[in-house]
C-alpha cells in the first residue's frame, strides 16, 4: 500500500472576487402584474395596523417573507423593508413543508415598513403612467423601454425602481409575524426569542415574565417554566423563534445482556493521548479507572445509584480499551487516557443544565481536541432549526479549535424516526450504527439536518443480536447495542489522527469521511440520511494509507480572501493524457447562526479541482460552474440555489467530489498547463468577515485506472514545484509523537 502524502510548504494564493456591473436581476420564471403589487401593499397595510395596536416593550416590528424558492442572497429583498441593509435584519429562516421556498423574518423599524409601502405605491404609479401592467423578464431587460421612462418625475430613481421590481418577482406574500408551533403538552421549554435588540431580562420582564440571570443561556435563549411560558404565549406569540422542551430522556440502548467475565488485565497509562467524554456517571473501581480522569459534575445532593454510571462507563471502557474487549474491531489506534465528566442522572437531564456545564468543561479544558459525547433526546429534531445543543457545540468547535464526536440516537418506538439532539449539531462528527453485517439496525435514526445536511456523517459497529459489542460496567461486563456504542469508536480514530498523526481537525474529520465514502458507491438521499457518507474501515491504516494503484494527498490552508487557489498539483501523465479517476473531501468548521433558522452556516466554501485549462480556468471533476468568472453578479449563470445546494453541497461543510461516473474509466487529455488546480471559493450571509480565517482541509484522490503506481513519480513532480512532501508513516508518527511527550529529567 502506498503512504498518503501531506503536501506543505507552497501556499494557497488569496484573491478578491473581480466587481461586476452590479443591478437588480429578476426572477425569470415570474411576471410582475400592477395587481401583485396592489395586494402586497394591502397586506402592508394591514401589518402596520396590527403593529400599531400591540403594545410592547422594543421599537421596531417583525414581518415574514414568504419567497416564492429557495432565494439565493444576492436574490433577496434589496430595495423594500430595509433596502441593502435587508440581510442584516434576518431574525430567523425556515422552509415552506415541501422544503422548496424560504420563509425569512425580518426585524425592522415602522418608519422601514412606511417606506416599503410608498417604494411600492410608486412603483405601482410608474407601472400605470407608463401603461406596464405587467413585467416579465424580457421587459424587465429592455433597456430602450425602461429608458422611455421619465423617473426625473417620480420620486425614485431607475435603478431603485428596478430593485422594487426584482424584490417583488421574488416573493410570494409578506405575513406580520411566522408562528412556532408548541406541543400541547410542553411543560417546561428552552426558548429562544427573536432578536429585537433588547435584553431579554428587561423585554420579557415588559410582558410580566420575570426570569432569573442563570435561566438566560445567552441574550435569546431563556428556559421558560409552565406558567412563564404559558403568559409569554398569550401576550406576545410573535417573540418565539424556536422552543424545545427541555426534559429529555436519553435515547435509549435497544439490546443488554450483561455477561460475568474474570477482571482483565491493563498496564498502566503513559503518553497515550485523552479523549474527553461527556456523559453520565463513571465508575472508579473497574480495572481500567488509572486511565480515567473523572469529574462528577452533577449535584452533590442527589442520589446516585449504579444505574448512573452504567452508560458513562460502557462508553469510555471502548475508548481506553475496546479493542481488547472486541477483537473483531481492534482499530491499531490503541489505547486513549480519557478525563470523563460526568453531568447526567441515567433517569433523565435537564438539557439547559447540560449546555451550561458543557461550556464549561470546554473552556476549562483546552488541552483536549476530541470529545466524545454519547447523550441524546429521545425526542426528535425539528426540520426548520438546530436544536439549542447542538447550537452550542457548533459555537464551542468554532471558538475552541476541537471537535465532538456525538451518537446519533436511538429509537424508543416506531413514531419515533428522525434522530434526537444533538446529533443535529454540523460541525460535529455524527455517527450512526451498522450491524457486524454492514445493515442498519432497527434502532437506529435517521436524518437529515434541517433537511438538506448530512447527518449522521458515517457509520460505524454499533452492536446487534449478530454481534454485540463489549463494554466494562460497574461490576460486570455486559453485551449492548447502539449508537452511543459506535461513537467512541470513531473519537478513537479521530484522536489517533490528531493527536498521534498529528493532522488538523479539519484534515482528520475529512479522512474519516473519505475513507467512508469507496469509488462505487453514489448513494441516495434516503441512504445519507441512514448511513451518512458511508461505513469507517475498522483499520487504522485503511484510513492512512492508499492502495497501490492511488496517490492520495492532503493540503490544508486559510481562506482569506473570495478565492483561495493553488495550481500546482503535478498530477503524473501517460502520454500526454491523464489515466485517472479522482475525488476530493473538504470539511471545515465555519460560524454558525441558529437564529438564521436553515440558512444556519454562515460561510459557504465551494471546493473546485481539476485540470487547467487553457484559459487559465479549472476542469472542475465533478462539472461544477459555480462561481465562474461569469457569476460575479446575481443569481449563478447556470444553477438555481436550490439546484446549487441538491448538485453541490452549498453551504455544506463537508464537501465530496468525484468525477461523473461515465466519464471516470477515460483517460483525460492535458491542456498547455500540465499542472492540475484547487480553488475555494468564499461566500458570506451576513457578515463578509466571518470566512476570514476559515481553515479547510482537503483529501484528494487520483486512482490510476491502469493500475501503474505513480506516487514516486508524483512526488519527484512535488518537490520540482516547490512543495515539501511528507509521507504519513505510522511508526515514525508514532516515534515522533513519544518524543515531544516524554518528560524530561534534569541533573
Amino acid at each position: 500500500m502506498n503512504d498518503v502524502l501531506e503536501l506543505k510548504g507552497k501556499r494557497f494564493v488569496q484573491a478578491s472576487k473581480p466587481s461586476g456591473n452590479g443591478g437588480a436581476s429578476m426572477n425569470g420564471k415570474v411576471t410582475v402584474t400592477i395587481d401583485k403589487i396592489n395586494s402586497i401593499v394591502e397586506k402592508l397595510k394591514s401589518i402596520k395596523l396590527f403593529w400599531q395596536n400591540e403594545k410592547r416593550p422594543f421599537s421596531g416590528i417583525l414581518i415574514s417573507v414568504h419567497y416564492n424558492k429557495i432565494v439565493a442572497k444576492s436574490n433577496r429583498i434589496a430595495a423594500l423593508l430595509k433596502g441593502a441593509d435587508s440581510n442584516y435584519a434576518i431574525v430567523g429562516a425556515k422552509f415552506n413543508d415541501k422544503k422548496d421556498k424560504h420563509i425569512i423574518t425580518y426585524y425592522i423599524d415602522m418608519v422601514d415598513l412606511d417606506n416599503t409601502i410608498s417604494l411600492l405605491s410608486i412603483a405601482n404609479q410608474i407601472m400605470n403612467d407608463s401603461s406596464l401592467n405587467s413585467i416579465d423578464q424580457t421587459r424587465f431587460n429592455d433597456s430602450a423601454l425602461i429608458n422611455r421612462i421619465r423617473f426625473d418625475k417620480y420620486a425614485i430613481s431607475k435603478s431603485t425602481f428596478k430593485q422594487v421590481i426584482a424584490d417583488v418577482s421574488y416573493i410570494d406574500d409578506f405575513i406580520d409575524y411566522d408562528r412556532e408551533v408548541l406541543s400541547s403538552n410542553i411543560t417546561q421549554s428552552i426558548i429562544t426569542l427573536y432578536d429585537t435588540g433588547v435584553d431579554t431580562k428587561r423585554l420579557l420582564s415588559g410582558f410580566g415574565i420575570d426570569v432569573l440571570s442563570s435561566r438566560i443561556l445567552d441574550n435569546l435563549t431563556v428556559f421558560l417554566d409552565e406558567n412563564q411560558l404559558r403568559t409569554l404565549i398569550e401576550k406576545a406569540p410573535y417573540l418565539v423563534a424556536m422552543a424545545t422542551e427541555n426534559l429529555s430522556s436519553l435515547s435509549p440502548d435497544d439490546f443488554k445482556i450483561d455477561a460475568d467475565t474474570g477482571m482483565m488485565y491493563i498496564p498502566s497509562p503513559g503518553i497515550e493521548p485523552t479523549i474527553g467524554v461527556i456523559d453520565t456517571l463513571f465508575d472508579d473501581t473497574v480495572y481500567f479507572h488509572d486511565w480515567v480522569e473523572y469529574h462528577d459534575m452533577t449535584d452533590e445532593n442527589l442520589k446516585k445509584t449504579t444505574d448512573d454510571k452504567r452508560h458513562g462507563t460502557a462508553v469510555t471502557s471502548i475508548i481506553v480499551d475496546g479493542p481488547t474487549l472486541n477483537p473483531w474491531l481492534d482499530d491499531g489506534c490503541g489505547r486513549f487516557r480519557v478525563r470523563h465528566f460526568g453531568v447526567s442522572l441515567k433517569a433523565g437531564f435537564s438539557s439547559f443544565t447540560i449546555i451550561k456545564l458543557i461550556k464549561q468543561i470546554i473552556s476549562d479544558n483546552r488541552d483536549i481536541k476530541v470529545w466524545n459525547l454519547s447523550l441524546g433526546s429521545d425526542k426528535e429534531i425539528s426540520d426548520n432549526y438546530i436544536s439549542a445543543e447542538a447550537a452550542v457545540l457548533d459555537q464551542l468547535q468554532n471558538e475552541y479549535d476541537i471537535i465532538f464526536v456525538i451518537a446519533g440516537t436511538n429509537r424508543n418506538n416506531d413514531s419515533i424516526t428522525k434522530i434526537g439532539s444533538p446529533a443535529d449539531s454540523i460541525n460535529s462528527m455524527v455517527v450512526n450504527s451498522v450491524t457486524k453485517d454492514k445493515l442498519s439496525p432497527n434502532y437506529a435514526r435517521k436524518g437529515l439536518a434541517l433537511s438538506f445536511f448530512a447527518k449522521p456523517d458515517v457509520s460505524y459497529y454499533g452492536g446487534s443480536k449478530e454481534q454485540f459489542i463489549r463494554v466494562c460496567e460497574p461490576f460486570n461486563y455486559a453485551d449492548v447495542s447502539g449508537t452511543s456504542y459506535a461513537a467512541p469508536w470513531i473519537a478513537r480514530k479521530l484522536s489517533y489522527l490528531i493527536d498521534v498523526i498529528g493532522l488538523n481537525r479539519e484534515l482528520a474529520k475529512a479522512m474519516i469521511i473519505d475513507s467512508a465514502r469507496g469509488w462505487d458507491t453514489q448513494p441516495t438521499p434516503e441512504m445519507i440520511a441512514l448511513y451518512g457518507h458511508g461505513i469507517v474501515p475498522i483499520r487504522i491504516e485503511d484510513i492512512i494509507k492508499s492502495q497501490d494503484d492511488e496517490i492520495k494527498f492532503l493540503v490544508t490552508d486559510i481562506s482569506e480572501k473570495w478565492n483561495t487557489y493553488n495550481y500546482h498539483f503535478p498530477i503524473p501523465m501517460k502520454d500526454d493524457h491523464y489515466p485517472y479517476i479522482s475525488k476530493a473531501t473538504m470539511c471545515y468548521f465555519p460560524v454558525c447562526n441558529r437564529s438564521q433558522g436553515v440558512d444556519y452556516t454562515n460561510t459557504e466554501l465551494n471546493l473546485k479541482f481539476g485540470r487547467i485549462k487553457d484559459d487559465g480556468t479549472i476542469y472542475a471533476i465533478n462539472d461544477d460552474k459555480q462561481n465562474s468568472i461569469q457569476d460575479t453578479l446575481g443569481e449563478n449563470s447556470y444553477l438555481y440555489e436550490g439546484e446549487a445546494r441538491k448538485l453541490f453541497r452549498k453551504w455544506d461543510n463537508v464537501k465530496y467530489i468525484s468525477e461523473n461516473a461515465k466519464k471516470a474509466k477515460k483517460t483525460k487529455s492535458s491542456y498547455k498547463n500540465k499542472n492540475w488546480g484547487m480553488e475555494v471559493k468564499t461566500s458570506n450571509r451576513l457578515d463578509p468577515k466571518d470566512g476570514v480565517g476559515l481553515r479547510f482541509g482537503v483529501v484528494v484522490t487520483v486512482k490510476a485506472i491502469d493500475g501503474i503506481n505513480r506516487i514516486d513519480e508524483f512526488i519527484r513532480n512535488c518537490n520540482l514545484n516547490g512543495w515539501l512532501v511528507n509521507a504519513i508513516e505510522i511508526q515514525n508518527r508514532i516515534d515522533i509523537h513519544q518524543k515531544v511527550n516524554e518528560e524530561i529529567e534534569f541533573d
